[in-house]
């Protein structure tokens, strides 16, 4: 969504700040959304949603057969999936995920449909350990920075597992822009609570649009390339994304004093209600923001 000069997005409105890139002292908290069979479903949706946008940037970056790859913050492994149709059984497929649960799941996904080049281990990205079975033709992370406060930290660490001629490739969002068109009345409350939900946990809701500079920070350099991909869907079926993400956020947000669970069955209330009122209504989803790099050989 392009805002004129000077105007607030919903976000800023609310008056919660974005966090520097560059602000790596706080502790990281733990994960916003939660680890529950919910938000694991949400997850797996989340992810199906950007395949087509994933798929163009890993052709972009010629992955072929026999590559090796690595997929930090692997959830639910659709990515990997794409990876492994791509290298084929000669190829290896990594995943890393700090949540043991959704890697054991992923991993017997992945083995049944055949994919038995696919890997899982249970790593911290943040520990100063380092990646394991580095290095790797392409590094991936989806949606990995976005939630960590030492963003430019891993993303020099992931640099470092890329091979020479390998490629690094990350995709963030950037939510600053979720909205309807035009906007309805509980938005800025939804957006209030997100965001003050995510910044609470240490999350930058602006990451996608810092992938260069996080790239510069990261001592990465300037990526070879970058790439916007958006998403508008009815209300009436778009209404699923807002209402999951409100829902696995909401202790987070109970816990730090952003909602009471009364005015968030009233938030959830007005959705369903101009839901129904408004299906056709376009819902804006948050843009999902590449950027990737190729390392020289030596």
């Amino acid at each position: 969504m392009l805002l004129p000069y000077g105007e607030l997005t919903q976000c800023e409105q609310t008056g919660v700040s974005t966090l520097s890139t560059t602000d790596t002292e706080r502790p990281q908290a733990p994960y916003a959304l939660g680890h529950t069979p919910e938000e694991y479903e949400r997850l797996r949706m989340q992810a199906r949603v950007w395949d087509a946008a994933t798929g163009r940037l890993l052709d972009d970056v010629d992955l072929g057969p026999g590559a090796s790859c690595l997929d930090a913050g692997c959830g639910p492994g659709e990515t990997m999936r794409a990876m492994a149709e791509r290298v084929g059984p000669a190829g290896r497929v990594l995943g890393l995920d700090a949540d043991p649960a959704i890697g054991a799941m992923t991993l017997t996904m992945l083995h049944d449909a055949g994919h038995r080049q696919c890997a899982f281990q249970a790593h911290h990205i943040t520990a100063a350990d380092p990646i394991p079975g580095a290095p790797f033709d392409l590094v991936y992370a989806r949606l990995l920075l976005f939630h960590l406060t030492e963003r430019a930290e891993v993303l020099a660490r992931l640099w470092a597992a890329v091979a020479p001629g390998g490629h690094l490739l990350i995709q963030d969002y950037d939510i600053r822009g979720v909205n309807t068109a035009p906007e309805l009345d509980w938005v800025h409350d939804v957006m209030r609570v997100i965001c003050g939900a995510f910044g609470a946990a240490g999350a930058d809701f602006t990451t996608g649009a810092r992938l260069p500079q996080l790239f510069a920070q990261a001592g990465v350099g300037t990526p070879d390339g970058t790439d916007v991909a958006g998403r508008i869907e009815p209300l009436a079926t778009g209404r699923i994304m807002i209402e999951s993400v409100f829902r696995s956020l909401l202790p987070t947000a109970l816990a730090h004093g952003i909602t009471t669970e009364a005015d968030a069955a009233a938030t959830l209330s007005l959705i369903d209600r101009d839901a129904r009122r408004f299906p056709d209504r376009p819902l804006l989803w948050p843009l999902m923001i590449g950027a990737w790099k190729r390392k020289e050989r030596a």
